[in-house]
């Protein structure tokens, strides 16, 4: 309970963990782009006045691990993430600088979990994600 944060009429402690990939789970998330995304990510959430506490910005994948305060739905918090996020990714790196919406960086939808008792496991396992991905690929290779 030392994680508690308080609002002007609730206290909470409301924790998720929240997984997105890019459309078609393209392997695109390297390099540059990756630098970038998770500084990106880690503003937009405090613009929600959310804190990323742990995140991983695998090839084809995110894991977030966040604080989400009660006022806000967690899809909407993160509907807003992927918007702005996409939005920048086109401005950036697409060929059009301004006015441009982005076209659908992210795939549709989500997996997000709560987290509860289980805070400690759920972080070992988002920093392990690329070691995992990585022993993946290369049994794909000898198959």
């Amino acid at each position: 309970m030392n994680n508690i944060q308080s609002l002007c009429h609730s206290v909470w402690d409301c924790k998720y963990h929240i997984v997105w990939i890019p459309k078609c789970r393209r392997k695109i998330l390297y390099g540059r782009i990756r630098q970038e995304l998770g500084e990106l990510i880690r503003e937009l959430a405090r613009q929600r006045e959310s804190l990323v506490l742990e995140g991983h910005l695998c090839s084809d994948h995110i894991h977030v691990y966040i604080a989400i305060p009660p006022k806000y739905a967690v899809a909407q918090v993160v509907g807003y993430i992927k918007g702005k996020s996409a939005i920048h990714i086109a401005r950036r790196y697409g060929k059009r600088s301004w006015n441009f919406t982005g076209e659908h960086f992210w795939a549709r939808g989500y997996f997000a979990s709560t987290v509860g008792r289980d805070e400690e496991v759920i972080r070992n396992y988002i920093r392990s994600q690329e070691e995992v991905d990585r022993r993946m690929d290369q049994l794909k290779l000898l198959s």
